[in-house]
């Protein structure tokens, strides 16, 4: 099963959320923060968009700079930072599986913020770990049982797990 940079960045958030992307079980997608991203990464930096798909990855963009390949990611905001970082470093791990070396921006365009990233060696086992665990989940029959995070208030799937029924 193929793990893409999406299911990776879900997956540092909610597991349920991982399997229900999984199994193409969609959000609502008129949800106001999808919306908003959706809007952000196609007007944001929209002349040096280069977005590109290379395997399961879709990198925002990519420059060079001094010689060193750059991939960046653009992120609404830095609410979701480890979730944002662990993407960016799953594109980072898949360009090196595939002999590329390159290191990571995290760009957050509403805030003025940029952070820079590197794979290191705890980063490749701590990605490593969550493709098992994401291959792990894609075979689980139903979701796992939904737990009440903060980040479930502004969710796109909150109905579909927190509705009275």
């Amino acid at each position: 099963m193929p793990v893409t940079g999406t299911l990776i960045w879900y997956y540092f958030i909610c597991k349920r959320e991982t399997w229900l992307m999984i199994h193409q079980i969609a959000p609502d997608e008129e949800d106001e923060n999808l919306e908003i991203g959706r809007f952000i990464h196609e007007y944001r930096y929209q002349r040096d968009k280069k977005e590109i798909e290379v395997d399961s990855i879709k990198i925002d963009k990519l420059k060079k700079r001094g010689g060193q390949t750059i991939i960046q990611e653009v992120k609404k905001s830095s609410k979701f930072l480890e979730s944002s970082r662990n993407q960016l470093l799953y594109y980072l791990y898949t360009l090196k599986q595939m002999g590329i070396e390159a290191k990571g921006e995290l760009l957050f365009p509403e805030e003025k913020k940029k952070e820079e990233l590197e794979l290191t060696e705890n980063a490749i086992q701590n990605i490593e770990n969550a493709i098992q665990d994401i291959r792990r989940i894609a075979r689980l029959p139903v979701p796992p049982q939904p737990e009440k995070i903060p980040y479930c208030r502004n969710c796109a799937y909150r109905e579909y797990c927190w509705a009275e029924g």
